[in-house]
């Protein structure tokens, strides 16, 4: 027989207690009185026969044990949030989370065409910064995300290729003169769209110019969309994502001081729980975004294999 596990009544006010370091802040939280969750911690405290709280007068402090089980019992809750709220909220629309740069330079435009296509599935979409594209399913508020990534994202989990990631330098028209030896990256601003330079380094590992270019100098960003900003205002070369400024190598905004483009290994990918309750919805979205990836101009550039 499994054993009994304490009543989840005084899990929560043990929970919204640690969470405020108060037990009167939790009694307001939960519409009781203090000494009703005074009570429901002294009865956790007699069943685990340990201290989940410190007192010192007024002041409240967490012991050991206490933090471990504030720690998953704070996540056991979201859980338990998110699966009513999903049987509360619209079955047609999708919370979708995404990063920044691929929501700035194209997810945006698409998503407001798709509005205009299939008004019946509504999108909320969330633009998060992230530096390693990652999310929790179970414990984050979204149905479904992008995420940049190889393509491994677990056994619970579908997954469906928007596109590949093929980094190449770009520059303001007038920036650099057309084809010049690597050796000139040397003479001019960098513009690194990561703090730890691992784009300019790939790419450099690509066209095995890696020990050509020093890579310490130059300009840091968060975002590959902050580079590409700061190379549209003629400030330097940076590294951008092939078909992310698609358009702007078109309308003449900016241009590739080199024509090959490289390979990372990583992908666009479209992920969502395998138990998803809106998994209907998020194959419609699928099949758009799908459809609706900008072509790339592949006479301007020559594509090298795949670097790690």
């Amino acid at each position: 027989m499994t054993e009994r596990i304490p009543a989840l009544y005084s899990l929560r006010a043990f929970e919204v207690a640690a969470r405020h370091g108060s037990f009167s802040k939790a009694a307001q939280e939960l519409s009781v009185t203090q000494s009703a969750v005074s009570h429901h911690i002294k009865n956790l405290e007699s069943l685990f026969d340990c201290a989940l709280f410190e007192r010192h007068g007024p002041r409240l402090s967490l012991t050991v044990p206490g933090r471990h089980l504030a720690a998953e019992l704070k996540t056991g809750f979201k859980i338990i949030e998110n699966a009513c709220a999903l049987l509360k909220t619209d079955r047609h629309s999708l919370r979708l989370k995404a990063p920044s740069t691929l929501t700035m330079r194209w997810l945006l435009k698409a998503l407001d065409r798709f509005r205009q296509i299939d008004p019946h599935c509504h999108v909320q979409l969330s633009s998060v910064w992230m530096d390693i594209d990652s999310v929790d399913l179970y414990t984050e508020p979204y149905d479904c995300a992008i995420l940049l990534g190889p393509g491994h994202f677990g056994s619970d989990l579908d997954s469906c290729k928007l596109f590949d990631e093929w980094l190449i330098p770009v520059c303001h028209p007038q920036y650099l003169s057309d084809a010049p030896d690597l050796s000139v990256l040397n003479d001019v601003e960098l513009l690194h769209p990561s703090a730890d330079r691992r784009d300019w380094r790939r790419w450099l590992t690509g066209v095995r110019g890696r020990h050509e270019v020093n890579l310490e100098r130059g300009q840091l960003f968060d975002t590959l969309d902050q580079g590409i900003g700061a190379a549209l205002q003629g400030l330097g070369v940076s590294v951008a994502d092939q078909l992310l400024v698609s358009a702007e190598l078109r309308n003449g905004q900016l241009r590739l001081p080199f024509k090959q483009a490289v390979a990372t290994g990583d992908g666009y990918y479209l992920v969502w729980l395998k138990s998803s309750l809106k998994a209907r919805q998020i194959g419609t979205l699928r099949d758009y975004l799908l459809g609706a990836v900008p072509a790339v101009e592949e006479e301007e550039t020559m594509k090298s294999g795949q670097v790690r």
